[in-house]
């Protein structure tokens, strides 16, 4: 954890690519990403989000606006660390199936690592 400013911050923790793909975001939305996911660290809500129940409980869905849509899929219900899902270009208004799925199996490894520790 971090002392910033007074604020007791969850560390991230990224899982499989998606600190790669929040890398790819063009610099406006990489900006705003890192600036909605430290209010979350901080546990405060992203200014602009929704549930994933479909991905499981407790994931949420950060909405970035920036001339182009991205979302990063994300887990923060633990105690440990904010976990981030998965990162990607939104490209229609529907999320895609295999979006929902690579985060589905992404939040079920990071259940299979809680478990063992």
């Amino acid at each position: 954890m971090c002392i910033y400013w007074g604020v007791l911050d969850k560390p991230l923790s990224w899982v499989g690519s998606s600190l790669e793909a929040v890398r790819g975001f063009p610099a406006a939305a990489r900006r705003v990403a890192g600036y909605e996911l430290r209010r979350v660290q901080q546990g405060l809500m992203p200014s602009d989000w929704k549930p994933m129940r479909t991905v499981g409980p407790g994931v949420m869905e950060i909405r970035l606006h920036t001339g182009q849509e991205h979302r990063v899929f994300y887990v923060a219900r633990f105690e440990e660390a904010v976990y981030v899902l998965h990162a990607f270009a939104k490209r229609t208004r529907q999320t895609t199936q295999a979006d929902i799925e690579l985060a589905k199996k992404r939040l079920s490894a990071v259940q299979r690592t809680r478990r063992r520790l």
